[in-house]
């Protein structure tokens, strides 16, 4: 349940300092060019044809596009650009890609000026089984020459260190009914190239002594927008032709690099819309999503 007044580690003075910040907006210009484009479908096994002006971006995909460019005398301990810019300051070390919604209102191709429109929609805290949790929403809207072409709504969440008395939520079972599923290997290089395409400086995902010593993770963390962009990959191998038009998708409990895991898809009986989800080596949910069809 969300609380209204900050437990003992966030004073009431901080969560009013940091809801200051709903509403800030920021806009940002880009260009969607060929090469990454390229090299995801690489990072993904994909025998795609080249990109040329005119292809179609695939849904995710721009996540390839408006990366942060902190200088490097401006990045913090975590490898992300220190706090307190567009996104508000919260102090609280641990901070995580929790989900997402978005709407595909038209296609983005290669070649397109995009721009990003940004803001801060929600800043709220809640008293969590092992200490503060802040929770940020922030809403981008994207725009090409023809207008509005996705809407998207992202949640980040903030934690605290964790602690070993800290209590472990107790995991859930994936479905068993999947009609889709791809095994994948969560290697050093995979998460390597995933950052390195998204311009990715967070340390959980390639610095292994940091992430066991510094936040107490038994390993590397693969990246959430990784796992929900090889979801939207299993629709697109099973059904190349479709055209997405929602996807909304959850993290449930981290995923680690150090066994294979699995993404898996049933659709629906008149095969408009899919659910979908991920699950780690031992049958764990690890991320749930949804989408429609065209």
């Amino acid at each position: 349940m969300t609380s209204d007044a900050p437990s003992a580690g966030l004073d009431a003075g901080t969560l009013t300092h940091l809801q200051s910040w709903q509403g800030r907006t920021e806009t940002l210009h880009d260009e969607v060019t060929a090469a990454p484009v390229r090299a995801l479908s690489a990072t993904l096994d994909r025998d795609d044809p080249p990109p040329v002006r005119g292809t179609v971006l695939p849904p995710l995909w721009h996540w390839l596009y408006f990366l942060p460019h902190a200088r490097q005398s401006e990045i913090g301990p975590d490898g992300h650009a220190r706090r307190g810019g567009f996104l508000p300051p919260v102090p609280l070390p641990r901070r995580m890609w929790a989900g997402g919604r978005l709407h595909w209102h038209q296609p983005l191709k290669v070649g397109d000026a995009v721009r990003r429109v940004s803001s801060i929609e929600s800043v709220t805290h809640k008293a969590g089984r092992t200490g503060d949790l802040v929770f940020v929403v922030v809403r981008h809207e994207v725009h090409n020459a023809q207008g509005l072409a996705l809407t998207e709504a992202h949640d980040i969440v903030y934690r605290a260190a964790a602690r070993p008395e800290d209590p472990v939520p107790p995991p859930v079972a994936a479905r068993a009914d999947a009609a889709w599923s791809r095994d994948l290997t969560p290697d050093d290089v995979l998460l390597f190239r995933y950052s390195a395409l998204t311009f990715n400086g967070h340390r959980i995902h390639y610095d292994r002594q940091y992430v066991t010593k510094e936040e107490g993770y038994p390993g590397l963390i693969v990246h959430g927008p990784l796992i929900a962009t090889l979801l939207v990959d299993l629709v697109r191998r099973q059904r190349p032709d479709a055209v997405l038009r929602t996807f909304d998708f959850k993290a449930v409990r981290p995923t680690f690099d150090l066994h294979p895991f699995r993404v898996c898809g049933t659709p629906s009986a008149d095969g408009q819309a899919v659910d979908l989800w991920a699950q780690d080596h031992e049958g764990w949910l690890t991320m749930q999503a949804s989408a429609t069809l065209a």
